[in-house]
């Protein structure tokens, strides 16, 4: 089951200290111009062989953001047929994260 949630949202679990693992699936030059600074890049140019690395538990909850939420999403679908189950996609991605006047890292 993959749930949607917006930048709102995402900053009120970054703020709660929830326990989950942010990725970012855009690619090095979009992460470099800003990013959530909590995030881990996995490039969904290099999802499939670069995503073990960073996620190791199935049953961990992972957020995954992009520019706008349509490459998360299908990262998170990706992830869901590798047998993750506590899935979740940044709907507005970076760009509603920006919107709402949140930091962003650069570099």
């Amino acid at each position: 089951m993959i749930s949607e949630i917006n930048a709102e949202e995402l900053k009120a679990k970054l703020d709660k200290k929830d326990n989950f693992v942010l990725v970012d699936c855009r690619e090095l030059d979009e992460w470099s111009a800003g990013h959530v600074k909590e995030a881990t890049l996995v490039p969904l140019s290099v999802f499939d062989v670069k995503y073990a690395d960073v996620l190791k538990d199935k049953n961990a909850e992972v957020v995954i953001i992009c520019r706008s939420g349509r490459r998360s999403m299908n990262a998170c679908m990706f992830l869901h047929n590798q047998g993750f189950e506590n899935l979740v996609n940044v709907e507005g991605g970076i760009l509603g994260w920006m919107e709402n006047g949140y930091p962003v890292t650069q570099g």
